[in-house]
């Protein structure tokens, strides 16, 4: 027995040390959810409405564990996939005894857990995962592009956006001012020269910066001058900000095209500069309520 417990010892310490050289570091929040199996709060993660093409891989091995084309939208809060990569994905009976934990296969990372039968695909299955349990890499093959649109309230400007066909992500945030590092209170309540403004990051191989611009122009009203709808003030303003002169021509070209159906364009076209990411809880606004924009619509326009 004593030979026994000090072999079992000897075999714990060494799998400790191939642990340690094994495994990457984890920050303190990283612990809580992968090893200690907590949960991030719903919509905090960053690859909760994130679509560029790759893999995901285990943060605490680099296991691959997911293919970005398996990954759905569900509004659950969480990233959604509805497939694993073959033998990465070992599911476990919670310690509730009714849901299914979901691990990395290869190191038994905490990634979160599985759903059948909710319908949100074909396949039926959903699993429900941390971002906090991942790391991404991003397909060398994509071209990634950002496009910057400022058209009143962001939320309303992001949630179209995300919505459409090729575009990775939408973020709210701030550009056009000289202040640095603003906050949300700030763009409201000093003169800092910024708009509210959504950075669009864009596949260019399955959409167009024109076909972007165009529905710019048709979730909000590019005739109103003092802002968007009830949001009245500078900050609301439209504005298109070009990152090139080809950006730049084909707003342009838009904006006659809209005059010559009549349309009194009040968008100002800009060169973009620096750009501020709001604060969180301005991130996925109305995905988080469950709401829809109140003072942006589509309409048509051409």
């Amino acid at each position: 027995m004593f030979f026994s417990v000090i072999l079992l010892s000897i075999i714990y310490a060494k799998e400790d040390m191939n642990m340690s050289k094994k495994y990457n570091t984890l920050t303190p929040q990283e612990q809580e959810v992968i090893i200690h199996k907590a949960t991030e709060p719903p919509y905090s993660g960053k690859y909760n409405n994130f679509y560029e093409k790759g893999t995901f891989i285990c943060k605490r091995c680099d296991a691959k564990l997911y293919r970005s084309e398996d990954k759905f939208s569900s509004n659950c809060g969480w990233p959604s996939f509805d497939d694993e990569i073959k033998g990465a994905i070992k599911r476990v009976l919670d310690k509730d005894g009714k849901r299914i934990e979901i691990v990395c296969a290869n190191c038994g990372a905490h990634l979160g857990h599985v759903f059948e039968g909710e319908g949100f695909t074909p396949k039926n299955v959903r699993h429900c995962v941390n971002s906090i349990s991942m790391k991404f890499i991003p397909d060398k093959k994509q071209t990634t592009k950002k496009a910057y649109f400022a058209g009143g309230c962001f939320w309303g400007v992001e949630y179209y956006f995300q919505k459409h066909k090729g575009v990775l992500s939408a973020i709210s945030g701030f550009m056009g001012g000289d202040f640095e590092n603003p906050s949300y209170e700030d763009v409201i309540y000093k003169n800092t020269g910024h708009v509210e403004v959504v950075e669009v990051n864009y596949d260019e191989s399955k959409v167009s910066y024109e076909e972007l611009a165009k529905l710019f122009f048709e979730i909000h009203d590019p005739t109103q001058t003092n802002g968007q709808g009830p949001d009245i003030g500078d900050q609301y303003l439209s504005v298109a900000f070009y990152n090139d002169e080809k950006e730049k021509q084909t707003i342009e070209k838009l904006i006659e095209i809209l005059k010559s159906k009549g349309y009194k364009i009040a968008t100002k076209v800009k060169k973009a500069t620096k750009f501020y990411k709001a604060e969180e809880y301005h991130q996925d606004y109305y995905f988080k309520n469950g709401k829809i924009p109140y003072c942006h619509t589509y309409t048509k326009r051409f």
